[in-house]
């Protein structure tokens, strides 16, 4: 046993060689995608932010009635944003609002095609499942340190780091969806001659729907989490005010912080649920 303590296995060391090895090998390449998403995170922020608030409520307010057809909810949103910009916390909503929905549509965007992959071949899934049960595993802190290094300081590491904490979410539950579809709707398509393509379009992709878009939420939820997180390595947003009163002990600009980020989670939950067309 001392000998085994004794011989310690320098995995720090080799990661931490690896990372080395990126930073002299493929600085561009990194660089040139973090200027890249940072270009385009901060261009979106600064349109919306150029837009009147009374315009984005209407047009959020407007979505949800689309989606949902909630009063309830319509009212709710309404009002949550009044509340927010009331707070003083627009600008700093508006700033992790884009930082959550860019993660969360890279992450479906990647994530989907993997679970369909997942599904179809057990294999596959047999290697990616321990990579998934990695990335949601590992504390958000210690992924961090590479982002931080390779991306520099700003939303970009914040965001990757985002990325790699949520997209473990629609991965395993589109491969979920698509293994449970059942048999027998399967065996139909085959007897109507769908090809594999149609059979995955108009069979599984519909009957796993409420499988995918509970992982799309999921992920949406898990990115809002580490708005906090992307605040220590420089990212805008509601995280900045929370670890400012962290800091300074400032009970009344912690809650209140906290708050507007309670109601984003709640308004990004209700709108991304799958609506309830009999009521």
């Amino acid at each position: 046993m001392n000998w085994i303590i004794e011989h310690k296995v320098p995995m720090g060391q080799w990661i931490e060689s690896f990372v080395d090895w990126l930073v002299g090998n493929a600085a561009g390449f990194f660089d040139a995608i973090s200027f890249s998403l940072e270009w385009l995170i901060l261009g979106v922020t600064d349109i919306l932010l150029l837009s009147p608030p009374s315009l984005l409520i209407t047009l959020t307010a407007a979505l949800a009635w689309w989606l949902q057809r909630s009063l309830g909810l319509v009212v709710f949103i309404v009002l949550s944003l009044l509340l927010i910009a009331n707070l003083g916390y627009w600008s700093e909503m508006i700033e992790t609002l884009v930082l959550v929905l860019m993660a969360a549509f890279i992450c479906v965007l990647f994530g989907i095609p993997l679970g369909i992959l997942a599904a179809h071949y057990p294999k596959f899934h047999t290697i990616i499942r321990p990579v998934l049960d990695l990335m949601q595993t590992i504390p958000t802190f210690v992924y961090l340190i590479p982002t931080l290094i390779l991306f520099g300081l700003g939303v970009v590491p914040g965001l990757i780091s985002t990325i790699i904490f949520a997209i473990a979410a629609p991965v395993r539950l589109t491969a979920l969806g698509i293994s449970s579809v059942p048999e027998e709707l399967l065996e139909a398509g085959k007897a109507f001659g769908a090809t594999r393509r149609k059979l995955l379009f108009k069979v599984e992709l519909p009957a796993a729907m409420p499988n995918i878009m509970a992982g799309v939420t999921q992920c949406i939820m898990l990115s809002l989490s580490m708005v906090v997180i992307a605040a220590l390595v420089g990212a805008d947003g509601l995280g900045k005010p929370v670890v400012r009163a962290l800091n300074t002990v400032n009970i009344a600009q912690g809650f209140e912080a906290g708050l507007a980020i309670v109601l984003v989670a709640i308004m990004l939950d209700r709108l991304c649920k799958q609506p309830n067309r009999n009521n």
